[in-house]
């Protein structure tokens, strides 16, 4: 099976549309948001590449923007379009992140790159992904890159889920330093926040921020799925006051690094 077919099939079997609508997953929704909407202009255009269902595209074509998506897996994109209320400027094509066919240089005000780098495990793939995205963002564009991290998985999945023999008896780790290694048909690669600043410094750009998106949440999700709207919205100030302390990123599951193109 090729890298695509692997994915193609995870997400026809995985409710990515619903991922992100339970209390412990709007945290990462609502942390992205809060740090897109921080560059938000009247007229600003926006493409986000590897889309997914759509939830953050939708939801900025219907607050008014002008957005295209591109998307490669065929299953997703048909959500996308079911999604489609009356009256977005929005539109969707299949497309690989590596190379945006048709797209022309320096469009967008802001490129949502979201998805694509959780499935690429050679690094020429992930610099084309990057290329490409700051590629067709205009000059002084904002460019927001997610990852999955290595540590985070590790704690929740290796020690918690007992899942740390299995793990290691499959070479996915380094006893020594922990560090983690992915294939294809393990569907996430996983990223420190050293691996991620080595692909970002090939590239003429200025680091704005990175962003814990969901923090500690991952690790306690049923006692935040728990929690009364009212300790709820605390404990979104939390993790608002701290979801940029570089001493607390490598706990978060999902991280998104922010950056403008020189």
């Amino acid at each position: 099976m090729e890298a695509k077919d692997f994915l193609t099939s995870y997400y026809e079997n995985y409710d990515e549309d619903g991922r992100l609508t339970s209390k412990h997953g709007r945290v990462e929704y609502v942390t992205t948001m809060k740090y897109v909407e921080k560059y938000l202009k009247p007229d600003s255009r926006i493409l986000e590449i590897g889309a997914g269902t759509g939830r953050y595209s939708h939801l900025l074509a219907q607050q008014g923007y002008r957005v295209d998506a591109v998307e490669l897996v065929e299953h997703n994109i048909g959500i996308f379009k079911r999604n489609t209320t009356d009256g977005e400027q929005i539109t969707v094509t299949q497309g690989d992140a590596r190379n945006l066919l048709g797209i022309n240089c320096e469009t967008y005000d802001i490129v949502l790159l979201l998805g694509p780098m959780y499935h690429l495990f050679d690094e020429a793939d992930k610099l084309k992904a990057m290329s490409e995205a700051i590629r067709v963002a205009k000059k002084s564009g904002v460019i927001f890159v997610a990852y999955c991290m290595g540590d985070a998985s590790v704690l929740s999945y290796g020690f918690v889920r007992g899942e740390i023999h299995n793990i290691i008896e499959k070479c996915m780790l380094d006893t020594e330093t922990f560090d983690t290694f992915s294939n294809p048909w393990d569907i996430f690669e996983l990223y420190r926040k050293e691996d991620i600043d080595k692909l970002r410094s090939h590239f003429d750009v200025t680091q704005l921020h990175f962003v814990a998106t969901d923090g500690y949440t991952n690790h306690m999700r049923e006692t935040v799925d728990k929690m009364e709207d009212k300790t709820y919205e605390i404990y979104l100030k939390y993790h608002f006051a701290t979801c940029e302390r570089q001493d607390m990123v490598g706990f978060s599951h999902h991280t998104l690094d922010i950056f403008r193109k020189d």
